[in-house]
C-alpha cells in the first residue's frame, strides 16, 4: 500500500509517497522513509506524530493513503502573535 510521510524544518519541506506492507505502523513508515537518516537530529521520543492533522502513538497501524506527520515544537503561541504583530504596526505611527 502507499502512504506518504510529511516533514518540515523552517527551509525545508519533505513530502514522500512510499510503498509500505499493510500491517505498517506509523514508526516504521518514518524509518522506511529515511527521514531519520536526512535528519539525525530528529527524536521520535520526543516529537509528536499524527496522520492528516490527528495524533496518533508511534505504534498506530496505517491505511493505504494515510499521510504520516513527524510535528516541531511550537515556538511561538499562534494566538499572540497576530497581537505582537499589531503592537509593532502601532509603534510606526
Amino acid at each position: 500500500m502507499q502512504v506518504a510521510v510529511a516533514y518540515a524544518e523552517p527551509a525545508q519541506q519533505i513530502w514522500l509517497r512510499i510503498e509500505v506492507p499493510e500491517d505498517t505502523t506509523v514508526e516504521q513508515a518514518i524509518i522506511k522513509s529515511g527521514l531519520l537518516r536526512q535528519f539525525p537530529e530528529l527524536d521520535l521520543t520526543e516529537r509528536a506524530v499524527g496522520i492528516f492533522g490527528k495524533l496518533v502513538k508511534l505504534d498506530a497501524a496505517l491505511r493505504a493513503g494515510d499521510r504520516v506527520e513527524i510535528y516541531r515544537a511550537i515556538t511561538a503561541d499562534p494566538a499572540t502573535v497576530p497581537r505582537r504583530q499589531m503592537a509593532e504596526d502601532d509603534d510606526d505611527d
